[in-house]
């Protein structure tokens, strides 16, 4: 809530009643807004500063929520809560005037609803008393993990070494030496706050005795020094899901730190990084893979090997006439989907050219060159080079 609306009567502003309907206070505003609107009223300041009251007035008013919320601010500081200066004036509040909040009627029996409303604002009860200390929730922990390819693709579930805040092994969080206990400290009652008054309201600050804690320590213990607080070495079982991506950040909950006072742990953030793979790599939910093949297997056609992931291979057939960089699909090899089913893989040929050739071999090519001599690969490479730069000479 703006407490600036406690110093306006939003209503008298708008010149209409309390329980005036939302029809008549629009009609009320537009009016207002007509008269009052700089472009009519050009360099009249007052006219202007008007203008903009109404406009908050109705903005206020013409929302349900707000106008419930300012109404009940209003009523509860109508009962000597808001003491305007200079004199008790109807209606509207004047510059200059001052307000004084009484903490009796904000948080009191008479508050009702809104009093705990505000009374958990200010984190103070009924009759002022400071409440104890909520449950607090574990801290959320980071941690990065190298997975390889292979485990990646169908998920895995690994062992993952945490170190982490948790009550001290010595005194089992109480922070005091063995065969000793901590005492409700003597500042804050045992809440672990402490009230500094500013400008009539109440705000709570981590009591400076106890550090926020509630307890106070005559003879601390030695290892954690009254905190009650240590290092703590533990494994989880992080389950990384089928498909995971490289860079991901998986999180687990409830695998983070503990919680204090009986409030649930915190959970673990777990980043990603998945090894490259010296033959597969992934497209989307596919695996990707390049084969490499001889001249013959492309112009003759062939049936190839290609290993798959997770292990053994599958034939591929070549048609006569492979070109390469042709992509063939295998189905069902590739990442495992959310919905159980696999995506596919993708397998790219690549034509390899011999660096030694035997007198045989060589022989033999140029032989098969001869018999191709008449066959020019380039031909409509030229003829469209050609074609582009006629275009360009007659534009």
């Amino acid at each position: 809530m703006n407490k600036d609306w406690l110093e306006k009567d939003f209503y008298a502003l708008l010149g209409v009643s309390k329980d005036a309907t939302a029809d008549e206070i629009k009609k009320k505003y537009r009016k207002l807004a007509r008269e009052l609107h700089p472009d009519k009223n050009p360099g009249d300041k007052p006219a202007e500063e008007r203008f903009k009251a109404v406009s908050e007035a109705y903005d206020v008013l013409s929302d349900d929520a707000k106008r419930k919320e300012y109404d009940e601010a209003r009523s509860l500081f109508a009962g000597g809560g808001y003491r305007p200066g200079g004199g008790g004036a109807s209606g509207g509040f004047g510059r200059g005037q001052q307000y004084d909040v009484n903490m009796g009627d904000m948080f009191g029996e008479d508050a009702g609803g809104f009093g705990d409303f505000l009374g958990g604002i200010f984190n103070r009860g009924r009759g002022g008393a400071a409440r104890p200390q909520q449950p607090r929730r574990g801290q959320d922990l980071e941690s990065s993990l190298t997975l390889s390819f292979d485990d990646a693709l169908d998920g895995v579930t690994v062992p993952l070494r945490l170190s982490t805040d948790a009550p001290c092994s010595s005194c089992h969080g109480t922070g005091a030496r063995a065969g000793t206990v901590p005492r409700t400290c003597p500042t804050c009652e045992g809440s672990g706050q402490t009230s500094r008054n500013a400008g009539g309201f109440a705000f709570a600050d981590p009591c400076v005795t106890c550090r926020g804690r509630g307890l106070f320590v005559d003879d601390p213990c030695p290892s954690c020094h009254g905190s009650g607080r240590g290092l703590s070495s533990r494994t989880v079982q992080a389950r990384i899901p089928a498909g995971v991506r490289n860079g991901a950040r998986i999180r687990l909950k409830g695998k983070g730190g503990s919680g204090e006072r009986g409030g649930p742990s915190g959970d673990l953030l777990v980043d990603v990084i998945i090894a490259a793979h010296p033959v597969f790599d992934r497209k989307g939910d596919n695996v990707t893979v390049t084969v490499p093949i001889t001249f013959s297997e492309a112009a003759l056609g062939a049936d190839v090997s290609v290993p798959t992931p997770r292990g053994g291979s599958v034939k591929v057939k070549l048609p006569s006439g492979t070109s390469n960089g042709r992509t063939f699909r295998v189905r069902g090899k590739g990442i495992r989907r959310k919905d159980g089913t696999n995506g596919d893989l993708l397998a790219t040929v690549e034509v390899t050219v011999p660096q030694n050739l035997s007198s045989d071999a060589r022989d033999a090519l140029q032989q098969y060159a001869d018999q191709t001599a008449d066959h020019d690969p380039r031909k409509d490479l030229f003829a469209l080079a050609e074609g582009a730069a006629g275009s360009r000479g007659t534009a």
